[in-house]
């Protein structure tokens, strides 16, 4: 199946407070253990929409892979605040049977490229 969509959370855009804080923090030693971190964290979690699921893949030693099949999900959320919108990132939820997402993204970059891949 051809990719419709993929992308890794964005690191600035999602938090870009706390990438100003972690990089003021750099002399101190304790800013650059905290971006590397950060960094691997957002390395290693993507979401991946083709013609037949959306996966999420988590994880740096352990990992963890969610999948959700196009016809099981019920609703889909991308919630942008303003700065977000001003920094093209949102929010992914999916939601399938029950109050609570199944899959939950924080920091996705063109959530409008994701909303039309999420479209059957």
């Amino acid at each position: 199946m051809p990719v419709r969509y993929q992308a890794h959370p964005s690191m600035f855009k999602s938090r870009p407070l706390t990438f100003i804080l972690c990089v003021i923090l750099i002399p101190l030693g304790i800013g650059i253990v905290a971006l590397v971190v950060w960094w691997l964290i957002h390395r290693t979690t993507t979401v991946t929409v083709d013609g037949d699921r959306v996966a999420l893949d988590r994880g740096i030693l352990s990992k963890e892979h969610t999948e959700i099949e196009l016809q099981s999900i019920r609703t889909v959320k991308v919630d942008q605040s303003l700065p977000d919108r001003l920094l093209n990132v949102g929010t992914l939820r999916i939601y399938t049977a029950g109050d609570r997402p199944e899959m939950e993204v924080k920091g996705l970059p063109d959530p409008e490229a994701l909303r039309a891949a999420l479209r059957p």
